[in-house]
């Protein structure tokens, strides 16, 4: 398959978004796991507009959606009011080919090797070694390794069922984004409890476990510090890449820790293929934004010395973009969820991300975002691939994707998605 990719034309309308649903409210197809009895009473949104991937009918939120907490940010595609099963034969969302062509990363999968990308997630995934054996297998992407740990580093005492979390979707959907990306790569499943200090004691346990990328599919939406002001300790290790989705719910609905200025933060976009080209769009309900007090809380986070456009006074959201939409998502496959489905949302770009950053094998140099907003322009032409227009907001300004912040720049998509790894 040609990994030509044309440069990019813009068409999904604007959408004013306030909050993801609750995915209680969703349909629900009767293979799919329940969300648990304490999941279920957790506080969720209060909402004055729903995304465009619920308003639609495109996907369900498989993660109980709560204030200021972590959040998980799978979804789970739906067609006709159910979240169907499917099939990799007859199409069940983009393939770990088709994003490698896509991307043009073809030539640099032999990269990565000896890599240790680290996962946060909640729960444990019992079948996670199976469904990524399944997962590579079906793709001809040969073995890998992948470790699972708890928040303490043990390959044991596993923290209770991810199903009782709603995140077992979550955690296959990053194993494989990964493996798509950086088939060469190690992964480290690191298995917390739902607690944001378990969340914080992963992440500092995957550093110590020789992690140098950290992936976290997750958000605490309206939050700096999800509730614990010494948050942003955890994502702050010299030599350590840390990626985060920037949301699921469009403009200014945003939140830690990919809005943290020492995290990359990774928007959305939508692929799209006509015959061998490719081409993408800004994903309509990637989350993007200014970290000001008013969005985040406290007195909002910083900008950051490498950070100078104009419109934001404080941390601008997002830092680059990949494949987050719902039509097509990305081919998953779920044992717990009945077999292969299709899933979007920036935690499918976050992790995928992460296998580039690997690719690239320049983790170690990364200084969070600074490393995106410092190319020249004709570096930004060369190293991405740029939405020019359309928007996931009505904020009249590139923050939302109107117009472009010297040219290249759009809050839902970052300075854009890979053309390959020199950019990373």
């Amino acid at each position: 398959m040609s990994s030509h990719i044309s440069r990019y034309t813009l068409s999904i309308g604007a959408a004013a978004v306030v909050l993801a649903g609750c995915a209680l409210q969703q349909a629900q197809n009767d293979t799919q796991p329940p969300v648990s009895a304490s999941a279920a009473t957790a506080q969720t949104f209060v909402r004055h507009a729903v995304p465009q991937w619920e308003t639609k009918h495109l996907a369900r939120a498989v993660c109980p959606q709560v204030v200021g907490k972590p959040t998980c940010l799978a979804l789970q595609v739906i067609k006709g009011g159910i979240a169907p099963l499917c099939s990799p034969s007859s199409g069940c969302g983009w393939t770990p080919a088709q994003l490698e062509a896509a991307y043009s990363l073809t030539r640099s999968l032999g990269k990565g090797s000896g890599t240790n990308i680290g996962l946060i997630e909640a729960g444990d995934l019992a079948n996670a070694a199976t469904d990524y054996s399944t997962y590579r297998s079906e793709y001809g992407l040969g073995s890998g390794t992948l470790t699972k740990y708890n928040e303490e580093g043990q390959e044991s005492n596993y923290p209770p069922s991810c199903e009782d979390y709603g995140w077992c979707l979550e955690s296959d959907l990053d194993i494989d984004m990964v493996a798509a990306a950086c088939p060469k790569c190690n992964i480290f499943l690191m298995e917390a409890k739902g607690g944001i200090s378990d969340f914080e004691a992963a992440e500092a346990e995957a550093v110590t476990l020789g992690a140098t990328i950290l992936s976290n599919s997750w958000i605490c939406y309206a939050s700096y510090d999800c509730g614990d002001t010494n948050f942003s300790n955890y994502f702050d290790t010299p030599g350590i890449a840390y990626l985060a989705g920037s949301g699921d719910a469009a403009y200014d609905n945003i939140g830690a820790p990919s809005a943290l200025a020492s995290v990359i933060a990774v928007g959305g976009t939508q692929l799209a293929e006509s015959g061998s080209k490719y081409s993408e769009s800004l994903w309509t309900d990637a989350g993007a934004g200014c970290a000001s007090p008013s969005e985040v809380g406290g007195s909002g986070i910083a900008k950051p010395s490498w950070q100078h456009d104009p419109d934001c006074s404080y941390r601008t959201v997002a830092d680059v973009s990949a494949e987050a939409g719902c039509a097509p998502g990305v081919a998953v496959y779920s044992s717990i969820y009945g077999g292969w489905t299709e899933v979007c949302g920036t935690s499918a770009s976050g992790p995928f991300t992460a296998g580039v950053v690997a690719l690239a094998g320049n983790a170690m140099q990364l200084d969070a975002g600074k490393t995106f907003w410092s190319f020249s322009r004709r570096e930004h032409k060369k190293f991405f691939n740029h939405p020019t227009s359309g928007s996931d907001g009505s904020c009249g300004n590139y923050l939302c994707g109107n117009g472009g912040y010297k040219k290249y720049y759009s809050g839902p998509g970052g300075w854009g998605s890979p053309h390959g790894i020199k950019g990373y």
